[in-house]
């Protein structure tokens, strides 16, 4: 999967592609009404998901995250409490 897109099992369809949709599906509950804060709300719903797998594939295993994660240990921790996936 290295340089690839990241698609899900069933459709095939690209990650990118789902979260196109769900951008689009957002804007429209909007009716017209401006974002707010987009950016930061688009980051915790990938961001969190993200290091939640990782942490579990590598069971728990933090250096193996960071590596996999391509980020350095202490920023793979952060975020984990971030999204308080670590105390």
């Amino acid at each position: 999967m290295n340089g690839t897109a990241l698609t899900t099992l069933k459709s095939k369809k690209p990650l990118c592609e789902h979260t196109e949709d769900a951008l689009d599906s957002y804007f429209a509950s909007l009716n017209g009404d401006r974002p707010g804060d987009l950016y930061d709300l688009v980051l915790g719903e990938v961001e969190r998901p993200l290091f939640k797998a990782v942490m579990d594939y590598t069971s728990g295993n933090q250096s193996q995250a960071a590596d996999i994660l391509g980020i350095n240990r202490g920023t793979l921790r952060k975020k984990l409490r971030t999204y308080s996936l670590i105390q």
